[in-house]
């Protein structure tokens, strides 16, 4: 198969690395949560598969013409970017004309796609922010790239392992797209594990309340698309297919609601409301507004 010879290929890169000294073992600390993470790919290699992958799906699938989602993906998008930290990355944002896929994703070097489908169960910005959000936090934490790192790890031990190939970048652009989420159809996917999602979840919690889009409204998101599942018979759509259950993942995202909101706050400049109290989200849901506690934690 395409990608087993390129394991193979990247096992012989990795063997070499390792035989010649340059590259014993590489770690990465994962922006919010400050988890170390095994990362064997340099940075410039993860964006440079990234942006081949992103021109491919740009080739290969019809792009939506659609103003009003052209400008709000690019409107939120460029308020979630300005957040994380990562200014070297050339964000780009494309809206795919599929009005039957539910899905998004963010390639490494910050290149996003969102696709028509999703956009209904958005609803709102912040709707759009919760899944961009989530999307962004998979790739700043290297996600795919541990992925990869972990499988490169574990094929690094065998004995015999094959030559690089003329096909080496077409299979390099192929991995990094199953790697995070894109061209299912084509490729053997690469599911995140749940600590993944999880991970991604807390960061993109925080990365929307920093940007001033109330995070509150993640748990809303979540409970439609949850809704939207069951109307299915229980199927969930492709951008669900490897998450947690909905009970778990909401009550992750309510642990980490009062940072959340203490970082929206402060990043408004709106003033918190007395604990206890009940207040309506700008979605029209009344929550009962959780107790604002200080954190230190930083981007």
């Amino acid at each position: 198969m395409r990608v087993h010879r390129f394991w193979a290929n990247c096992t012989a890169v990795v063997v070499a690395v390792v035989l010649t000294g340059v590259l014993l073992i590489g770690c990465y600390t994962v922006p919010v949560t400050g988890r170390k993470a095994l990362n064997f790919i340099p940075e410039s290699q993860e964006i440079s598969m990234g942006l081949s992958a992103y021109n491919e799906m740009r080739s290969s699938t019809a792009i939506s013409a659609n103003p009003g989602y052209n400008a709000q993906v690019t409107r939120v998008g460029r308020r979630i970017a300005a957040v994380t930290g990562f200014d070297h990355y050339e964000w780009d944002y494309t809206v795919f004309d599929k009005p039957d896929t539910i899905n998004a994703w963010c390639l490494p070097g910050g290149k996003i796609g969102f696709y028509t489908g999703i956009f209904p169960l958005c609803g709102n910005d912040a709707g759009v922010a919760t899944v961009m959000a989530h999307e962004v936090g998979h790739a700043v934490a290297k996600h795919g790239a541990e992925r990869i790192s972990m499988g490169l790890l574990v094929l690094a031990g065998q004995a015999a392992v094959a030559v690089a190939t003329k096909e080496q970048e077409r299979e390099n652009r192929e991995l990094i797209m199953a790697a995070y989420g894109v061209g299912t159809t084509l490729f053997v996917a690469l599911p995140y594990s749940r600590k993944h999602e999880y991970e991604a979840d807390r960061i993109g919690l925080m990365y929307m309340a920093d940007a001033g889009y109330d995070p509150r409204e993640a748990v809303y998101f979540w409970q439609r698309m949850m809704k939207f599942s069951e109307a299915r018979g229980g199927k969930p759509p492709e951008f669900l297919s490897t998450h947690p259950s909905d009970a778990h993942r909401i009550a992750q995202l309510q642990q980490y609601m009062p940072e959340a909101l203490d970082r929206y706050y402060r990043a408004t400049g709106l003033t918190p409301p007395r604990s206890g109290v009940t207040t309506p989200s700008p979605s029209g849901s009344t929550l009962l507004s959780a107790p604002i506690v200080r954190s230190g934690g930083g981007r």
